[in-house]
């Protein structure tokens, strides 16, 4: 039997506010060559996501938090270098929740192959992973969009707002608005990917320039916050709110104060919904499909940016937070 050694970034402690290195420890790792059944697969890409800060707390949600002393996980897609699976080739491309770590040693079950000859294996992690499907089921089935609507997306220059506008107005959506953090930023929102306005938050008051705008029909939150507030009071009557997220909140240290106008959901009769992606995989062969095509025919596009290297996953990380990225913010291993 032979070893693989491999290199994995551990949660050394729980973090309060914002995460610093010392919550973190990179550990190294021998992996044995797979058993019957299983694959042994060299990463290449993994993914950090805004989601990962709230497993790092030890509080019960949607998904169990992250154990101390142990690998943190989350998606990444890489090569399969070993074999024990009868599904499964050496120099195969797969799709699993293995990342923060050079190499994983997983059964041939819990890994997906991927088709890499019209698109990059990292584009499974953005616009045709977990963000391009929550982009497409929080517009289809939470905010049940309608052909028409004018729409409005914070943190629109990340990897599910940029895809929300952009399907928004594939599906019909007379007007997209979206919030980003620079002039860059929005510029790439309105001269490449078709938003009608892109609104710098860091400008003015997100409320205030917002009053500018037509009502809104559909909200899809990944802020929360001012932009959550902002937006109530910008609703159409009956508008619909999906809210996906609120990064804004992630790392404060102490209760953040909610929205002070909740009363206008009454008045306005809006609907506010909460939803998790995880709970509508049967939206997902809809998905690939309808993406597969739009990809293909340059009607939905994406950017990466792209960090180097397992030792600076860390950073990358943290600089999602920051608003560092235009699009989805990668690892490449």
């Amino acid at each position: 039997m032979t070893t693989t050694s491999s290199r994995e970034i551990h949660l050394a402690s729980r973090p309060h506010g914002w995460p610093t290195s010392e919550n973190f420890r990179t550990v190294q790792v021998d992996l044995p060559d797979p058993g019957q059944g299983e694959v042994l697969v060299r990463n290449t890409f993994m993914s950090v996501d805004p989601y990962m800060r709230g497993r790092m707390n030890d509080v019960k949600s949607y998904v169990p938090p992250f154990a101390l002393d142990a690998p943190l996980d989350g998606g990444a897609v890489g090569e399969v270098v070993a074999s024990g699976s009868d599904d499964l080739a050496v120099g195969d491309t797969v799709l699993h929740q293995a990342g923060w770590r050079t190499h994983a040693l997983l059964p041939g079950t819990a890994v997906r192959r991927i088709d890499v000859s019209h698109v990059p294996p990292s584009a499974y992690l953005g616009a045709l992973g977990m963000p391009g499907l929550t982009a497409y089921v929080g517009l289809t089935r939470i905010a049940e969009l309608r052909e028409g609507d004018t729409v409005f997306v914070s943190g629109a220059a990340g990897a599910v707002g940029s895809a929300v506008g952009q399907i928004a107005r594939l599906l019909g959506a007379s007007r997209v608005i979206g919030s980003a953090g620079s002039a860059e930023k929005c510029a790439w929102l309105t001269d490449e990917l078709g938003f009608d306005v892109a609104l710098n938050y860091k400008d003015a008051p997100i409320g205030r320039q917002l009053r500018e705008q037509p009502p809104v029909d559909v909200y899809f939150d990944n802020v929360g916050g001012d932009h959550l507030e902002a937006a109530i009071f910008a609703m159409a009557d009956f508008g619909r709110i999906a809210a996906c997220g609120a990064i804004a909140d992630y790392n404060a240290d102490a209760p953040v104060p909610g929205p002070r106008n909740l009363m206008m959901l009454v008045s306005k009769r809006l609907t506010l919904r909460g939803f998790i992606v995880t709970d509508h995989a049967d939206a997902a062969a809809e998905f690939y499909r309808r993406a597969g095509a739009w990809l293909a025919d340059g009607s939905l596009k994406y950017r990466e940016t792209v960090v180097d290297g397992l030792d600076h996953a860390v950073d990358a990380f943290l600089g999602l937070h920051r608003g560092d990225n235009t699009g989805k913010m990668l690892v490449r291993l």
